[in-house]
């Protein structure tokens, strides 16, 4: 459920900046510089916090990926037979796959 929240997120933060990119590259012909200016700093600040808040997505993402790597090397410590058949599992269906082309 994490993942989905950060992808939505992650979606939700870059439609914001699609939309505030469009006001700015839709108003540019008929603006003063002034108000060029006005629209250039609202796209600036828009992509600032863009790149912000993504980073911070990409952070608690790879929070996330480190965990879960974790938890899987601790099972595989303390059930080390299982992880064999997992991985020889694993093995047979991707030579399956690549046999099948």
């Amino acid at each position: 459920m994490a993942k989905e929240t950060t992808s939505e997120h992650l979606r939700a933060e870059l439609k914001n900046l699609t939309d505030t990119l469009e006001e700015v590259l839709s108003n540019t012909g008929e603006k003063s510089k002034t108000e060029l200016d006005k629209l250039r700093q609202k796209a600036r600040e828009a992509l600032d916090n863009s790149r912000e808040r993504l980073g911070e997505s990409g952070e608690r993402l790879a929070q996330s990926t480190r965990e879960a790597a974790h938890k899987a090397d601790d099972y595989v410590r303390e059930n080390p037979w299982h992880g064999v058949g997992i991985g020889a599992a694993v093995g047979v269906i991707i030579g399956i796959l690549i046999s099948r082309r």
